[in-house]
């Protein structure tokens, strides 16, 4: 992977190069001190990946992406952005212009320590991409190979294909499994779900800017979300997606009690968890308890606190993102008969987490995303699948 560095501080820039470098198949082909430079040696020498600072004199990261796309360039971007309320701000505008995914400058301790933190931000980056790459190089292949004389045509699949039980998907002639997903999703259909779970990671700003909007204002339950995201940077993103909803969305608040109709997203770098209140009100804390599957936010931790306190009264929805969190929780709470949604692998970001799900059998069915919200409002009126 051909990476270039751009970013306006020599020092960073350096230490950027050196974490890059140090990955495996990774090489750092340049470097820049501008938005301007930047355009210049992307157009020169082809890199895969750019690291975009988002603030730089003369040109910055945002008005990169506008020329990128203007461009129409296939480079992949990763923003690096500030840990303050304005780099949250610029790195949902970011997200929004394409870039793949973000990381933040760290901003304390030794210089060992923030290699450290670097590295550990993007060496899972570089993975998912690598798997992105060999799968549209395969892609390109089979194109570039397929006679001109005798096109093939995808067969067009029936519309029931998609939401289909996964279980059943994933082996049509496995019977007993198969009886095991109808069975479960019976059961997820006995009742009408309280609250609507969402958990998502990389890519999940412009996945909640698909899923959200479409759901009805008067959805009749609260929608919780947890977002991966460092501190700061969920604010902003509660803000983006508050002037495109029906639905009220805001960052959630500790021993705030749920209302129907509005949507809460966990805090950045902090848990999130739902516990019964005063007279029994749905009530959320916010807490600083120990990171789980590397994730504070963590999907798991808000899921299994509502499969402990409110079996079988949700909807669990799992979207883009790296890793396996989430898959623990979905299996609590698909024990008592809630029903799962999962965002398909053609329009994923990262299909790590929906992948994690549907491998454990925790699905009920896999959906395009621009399908999930149309599912999740059927699931919440009608109560069933």
């Amino acid at each position: 992977m051909k990476v270039l560095v751009v970013d306006d501080s020599i020092l960073f820039r350096r230490v950027m190069a050196e974490v890059l470098a140090a990955l495996p198949d990774v090489e750092v082909i340049g470097q820049a001190a501008n938005g301007k430079l930047a355009l210049q040696k992307i157009q020169d020498l082809h890199p895969d990946l750019v690291t975009l600072d988002m603030e730089m004199p003369e040109m910055d990261g945002l008005a990169v992406l506008d020329a990128l796309k203007a461009m129409k360039s296939t480079t992949t971007v990763i923003v690096v952005s500030a840990l303050t309320k304005l780099g949250g701000k610029l790195t949902m505008q970011a997200l929004q212009k394409g870039a793949f995914d973000f990381i933040t400058k760290p901003d304390a301790g030794s210089a060992e320590q923030s290699r450290e933190s670097l590295r550990a931000d993007l060496a899972p980056r570089i993975r998912a991409l690598s798997l992105r790459f060999g799968v549209r190089n395969i892609l390109r292949a089979t194109t570039s190979t397929t006679p001109a004389a005798a096109p093939v045509r995808a067969p067009v699949a029936p519309a029931s294909v998609s939401a289909r039980p996964v279980s059943a998907a994933s082996t049509a002639s496995a019977a007993p499994t198969t009886d095991v997903a109808q069975r479960m999703s019976r059961l997820a259909g006995t009742s009408k779900p309280e609250l609507v779970l969402i958990g998502v990671s990389t890519g999940g700003p412009n996945a909640l800017a698909v899923v959200l909007p479409m759901l009805p204002k008067n959805l009749g339950v609260p929608v919780l979300i947890v977002q991966h995201m460092p501190p700061l940077f969920t604010q902003s993103l509660a803000e983006n997606l508050a002037g495109k909803c029906a639905l009220q969305v805001r960052e959630a608040a500790h021993e705030e009690v749920l209302a129907p109709n509005t949507v809460y997203i966990a805090p950045g770098g902090r848990q999130m968890r739902l516990v019964p209140g005063v007279g029994g009100a749905k009530t959320l804390q916010i807490t600083d308890d120990p990171p789980e599957n590397n994730c504070r936010p963590a999907v798991d931790y808000l899921f299994r606190s509502v499969a402990n306190n409110y079996p079988g009264r949700s909807v669990g929805v799992i979207l883009t993102g790296m890793g396996s969190d989430g898959t623990l929780g979905l299996r609590l709470l698909k024990r008592q008969g809630c029903f799962v949604i999962s965002q398909d692998e053609a329009t994923c970001v990262v299909y790590g987490m929906p992948k994690a799900a549907v491998d454990a059998g925790v699905v009920d069915v896999v959906l395009p995303l621009d399908a999930i919200a149309g599912r999740i409002t059927t699931a919440v009126r009608e109560g069933s699948a």
